[in-house]
């Protein structure tokens, strides 16, 4: 044990810092995203990670969210475990005909309002995989879709991007 703790503490940090331009990007989206859900939801933004058969590319960039280097937690934005209280489910993946019943039953066990954000070019047209007897074409054949992320993998900026057109699509709480 404190042989591991004398390496940690040998090695220290090596995240690389975003380039200035890239954090000003994401501060600028991240602030926008940070209003919108506090004009929408009167508190932070929780959300639902299903993942409905992807390669896992699209979870790799949705963990860079949430990374300390991108820090999506700053703008009030949550990941929970439960759908019964997230706000937005993200979805990745061409949807499985194994995995179609499961998030049906995740989505009907969400309160209202219900956000749907389909991550990756699988998620919008099946991208590598394509549609074929073991998957649906897109997320919006199993559920209505709110908002698009493209890329294979997308970027964390254009995540959260889509999530904020996401929100900005939902009504207004009432306070």
């Amino acid at each position: 044990m404190f042989r591991i703790l004398h390496q940690i503490f040998r090695t220290g940090v090596v995240t690389e810092p975003l380039a200035p331009e890239e954090e000003g990007r994401v501060t600028l989206t991240g602030r926008a995203v940070e209003e919108a859900v506090l004009k929408r939801f009167s508190r932070s933004l929780t959300i639902r990670l299903v993942d409905a058969g992807s390669c896992n590319g699209c979870e790799l960039e949705i963990q860079a969210v949430n990374n300390p280097v991108y820090d999506c937690e700053r703008f009030g934005i949550h990941f929970t475990a439960s759908p019964r209280f997230a706000d937005m489910l993200l979805v990745t993946g061409p949807v499985s005909r194994n995995m179609e019943n499961a998030l049906k039953r995740t989505f009907e066990a969400m309160p209202a309002p219900k956000l749907v954000v389909a991550v990756g070019d699988c998620a919008y047209n099946g991208g590598v995989f394509g549609p074929g007897y073991a998957t649906r074409e897109s997320v919006a054949d199993v559920l209505p879709v709110d908002a698009f992320i493209h890329g294979c993998p997308p970027t964390p900026n254009a995540i959260l991007t889509g999530i904020l057109k996401a929100v900005r699509r939902a009504p207004l709480s009432i306070r």
